[in-house]
């Protein structure tokens, strides 16, 4: 892998000092020049032509020459890659669950393409599938205008958080969305504000226009917009007050890590993202990227059992699963995996986890055969409860 990296850094150098690009743009202005002198003075189109003759020879062949290094470089990193990533088959797809759901595919394929901000590029998408068809395309494997719309927004509102540093609109749209937002506990427009307080308070230039940054700016901003958070970000907001005083020496201060954080404006920008995609009803990443990305880590054991399975002379017979276990990370764990310690038996969303007072977990099923309508007894404690106090929980 080491001989791949080294290849990849000499083609990007190589790449990047490259003058290919601007012999090309100068061979384009000489040309755009020579044809207004003659548009100017007809008379001189011989002598204008043959000046430029050698100029534009030189030219072209300055530009072969470099194209030529810059081919030599993709040789050597493409044969590099090719001596890494060995040619193998890929897995048998005989058994592929998805491929009779083409409706299903098409419309996580055009949600991915808004959830990336790719507008054109969907709309060319679905124009394309219309096309293959030869008729409208179905209407739920395209989003609607109104999901459109709204990737619309989420993406103006990061271009100006991501590039010019405006905060403003997020914060805006975090009030407009405030009993939602409550609703599902986020700490989102707290977020936002304390960010804008700490950009103030280093009085940074703004592209906006004549905003007045500095310490008396911020100061202003928390007494005007701090007083809201008060009852539940009591403590956080003393932590930005307090350290005003340490403003000689903030580097050296308590409240180090809460003004210089160099991921602050990525972090809640993905905050910002994920809330935004939560009121929507949809996950903070592409499920189109989730499944190509597991699909990638699960690829060698799916070689490997193939490999096997050949050797051995045996079928795949599991239907619509995998026959082996396949480790992905903890962030792509979805669904319960909560074994409820009366019936062994794993829960599902038909037989959820409950949780009674007492603090123990057990499976739906079994509280009710527990119970049977009426107070029962922990089967882990001396507490007894009735099933109405038992409450859902979501792993």
């Amino acid at each position: 892998m080491d001989h791949v990296q080294k290849e990849h850094e000499r083609l990007f150098k190589k790449v990047k000092s490259a003058q290919s690009i601007k012999n090309v743009q100068a061979t384009i202005d000489m040309l755009q020049s020579a044809r207004d002198a003659i548009a100017a003075d007809p008379s001189q189109e011989s002598i204008t032509l043959a000046k430029l003759q050698n100029n534009v020879q030189s030219s072209f062949d300055t530009i072969n020459d470099n194209l030529k290094d810059t081919h030599s470089s993709l040789n050597k990193y493409s044969k590099a890659l090719d001596k890494f990533f060995k040619d193998r088959p890929l897995p048998s797809t005989e058994h592929d669950a998805v491929s009779s759901q083409e409706q299903l595919i098409n419309r996580a394929i055009a949600m991915h393409l808004l959830r990336e901000g790719q507008f054109s590029v969907a709309a060319t998408f679905h124009h394309e599938m219309a096309e293959k068809k030869g008729m409208d395309t179905d209407m739920d494997e395209v989003p609607s205008d109104e999901v459109q719309s709204q990737f619309a927004t989420m993406y103006h509102i990061l271009r100006e958080l991501k590039e010019k540093n405006n905060l403003l609109p997020a914060i805006q749209w975090s009030r407009d969305h405030k009993e939602e937002l409550e609703a599902r506990g986020s700490n989102l427009e707290f977020e936002l504000c304390r960010l804008q307080f700490v950009w103030l308070f280093y009085g940074e230039q703004h592209q906006r226009g004549s905003t007045p940054t500095g310490r008396q700016a911020a100061l202003q901003y928390a007494r005007r917009e701090f007083q809201a958070f008060l009852p539940r970000y009591l403590r956080e907001v003393q932590q930005l007050m307090g350290a005003m005083a340490f403003c000689p020496n903030l580097q050296d201060s308590p409240y180090r890590a809460i003004f210089n954080n160099a991921s602050a404006w990525e972090d809640v920008a993905h905050s910002f993202t994920r809330e935004f995609c939560s009121l929507l009803g949809l996950s903070a990443d592409s499920p189109l990227y989730i499944a190509a990305t597991a699909g990638a880590i699960a690829l060698p054991t799916l070689l490997k059992l193939q490999t096997i399975m050949k050797a051995k002379r045996t079928e795949w017979t599991s239907e619509n699963e995998l026959p082996v276990e396949i480790p992905l990370p903890p962030e792509y764990l979805f669904h319960s995996i909560f074994v409820c310690p009366v019936s062994k038996e794993q829960t599902t969303d038909q037989n959820p986890p409950m949780m009674m007072p007492c603090g123990h977990v057990i499976a739906e099923e079994s509280l009710k055969r527990l119970c049977k309508g009426s107070r029962f007894k922990c089967p882990y404690c001396p507490s007894e409860s009735h099933p109405r106090e038992a409450r859902k929980v979501f792993l």
